[in-house]
């Protein structure tokens, strides 16, 4: 079971990594916001990827015990989902959802997280 918020976040944008997500960022954003420690950023490249990326984190959350109350908003349909783990909270755009909102340039000041796979 993996219970430090940073492994966590580091474990999902792996998972999210090994089915071909792309452009997966991790923003440290607990100095800069009460909502969540981290959010994960991610675009899918179809509607299906985009439930294959969905299936795939809430099974991992489970599998791991990492589900804090774990809820979503959206689904493959709408271009963005927003599951909310408590202290990390992941958004899984589409392309084109992702450059509309363009959720890095409005949390600019947040330190990103590196990572590899």
């Amino acid at each position: 079971m993996i219970d430090n918020s940073q492994e966590i976040a580091l474990y999902l944008a792996w998972a999210l990594e090994e089915k071909k997500a792309k452009d997966t960022i991790i923003l440290d954003i607990k100095q800069i916001s009460i909502i969540a420690d981290y959010f994960i950023i991610s675009t899918a490249l179809s509607t299906a990827h985009l439930k294959t990326l969905i299936t795939t984190l809430i099974e991992k959350i489970k599998e791991n015990e990492i589900n804090r109350n774990l809820s979503y908003e959206g689904n493959e349909y709408t271009g963005w989902v927003l599951l909310d783990c408590g202290d990390i909270v992941i958004h899984l755009f589409s392309e084109e959802k992702r450059n509309f909102y363009h959720l890095e340039q409005l949390w600019q000041d947040a330190k990103q997280i590196h990572f590899k796979i």
